[in-house]
């Protein structure tokens, strides 16, 4: 293991540090100052930030992972509502300066932010999750194939609806969620082509709130089950909640998204009517970032995490999900299909 430096600074220097962090509008999950050497990991939220019971969270996870084995200090960071890059690049600017390293952006927004970060820290790794547009020799782009996992809610939803009639709720329009629709429609059409997917995006940009409103969420939810959909998979965020509100007072099914919701303590009240959730693995791809960092190999470029590696899937916590066979067997077979280059899932 590294040694992590905490040399104690000076009372100014802290303070000024903090309010460095207050500005960005920030909280840690413990102090730190600016010191020589290693710090340990950050990581910045995106939108909708800590307890979306999602995508967030378990960037959260892959954190307190990293924390427990190496012994060493970690932060993570809220955004604030309406910010801009300039605020996202002293977010990541402030954490690297303060010793950071590795620095994870979790979400695509945060691109411009980490590619300027990177550029004034050469000598920090940092990590973005779900964007693979930026170059550079310190900057790992976490990326998933997300359409894969997506396919195979796809098949259990085909498999489970009554109505043949099924629901897609995204959060933003974007081609990173355009993944996930396209390959939920072709794991339903593939399965049973009689069964009808309604789709509908909550907002056009992120700022609008599409990945951060419930009430939002709960609104599409209600107008497809209103229309006969009885299975609804949402990749939406922190708007996800809301569909999958909908889904329990309907008496539907909802599938989660990114983490098991199945486990997911506020969600709890609603989980038998959570079938599955397609998951990738957040928490893994900052954890591997973090120990790349502190085995001396940081990992750059593009690092992706599919069905074949174990990083993408769908969640089995739910008994009435995971003791159906028929359903099981068609999600193996497809699953099979995917890994050995039988089954090409589409990402748009």
């Amino acid at each position: 293991m590294r040694r992590v430096s905490r040399l104690a600074l000076a009372g100014a220097a802290t303070t000024s540090l903090a309010l460095a962090l207050t500005a960005c509008g920030g909280t840690s999950t413990s102090a730190s100052s600016e010191a020589d050497g290693n710090q340990g990991l950050a990581i910045a939220y995106d939108i909708g930030g800590k307890g979306d019971q999602s995508f967030n969270d378990a960037a959260y996870a892959g954190l307190e992972q990293a924390k427990k084995e190496f012994g060493y200090e970690t932060t993570d960071v809220e955004p604030t509502e309406g910010e801009t890059d300039a605020d996202k690049t002293q977010r990541l600017t402030s954490l690297a300066k303060q010793g950071y390293n590795p620095v994870v952006g979790v979400g695509y927004a945060y691109a411009t932010a980490v590619k300027e970060a990177a550029e004034k820290y050469p000598d920090t790794t940092f990590g973005i999750v779900d964007d693979a547009t930026i170059e550079a020799k310190n900057v790992a782009d976490l990326v998933f194939s997300e359409e894969q996992a997506s396919y195979l809610a796809g098949v259990a939803a085909a498999k489970s609806t009554k109505t043949n009639t099924v629901g897609f709720v995204g959060g933003v329009d974007i081609p990173l969620i355009h993944k996930f629709e396209a390959g939920y429609k072709q794991g339903v059409a593939d399965t049973n082509p009689k069964v009808k997917v309604l789709s509908q995006y909550l907002t056009q940009t992120a700022e609008e709130g599409g990945f951060s409103s419930p009430d939002k969420g709960k609104t599409a939810a209600e107008s497809q089950i209103e229309k006969k959909a009885d299975v609804v998979y949402q990749a939406a965020g922190l708007s996800g909640q809301g569909v999958i509100e909908a889904a329990a007072a309907g008496k539907v099914w909802a599938i989660g998204v990114d983490s098991d919701q199945y486990q997911q303590e506020a969600l709890a009240k609603y989980k038998n009517h959570i079938l599955t959730s397609a998951t990738k693995d957040v928490a893994k791809a900052v954890y591997n970032l973090a120990k790349s960092v502190e085995d001396g190999k940081p990992a750059t470029g593009i690092v992706r995490g599919d069905l074949k590696a174990g990083q993408v899937g769908l969640a089995d916590s739910n008994p009435k999900f995971k003791n159906n066979t028929e359903l099981q067997t068609a999600i193996t077979t497809a699953k099979e299909k995917i890994i050995s280059g039988e089954i090409k899932v589409k990402t748009s």
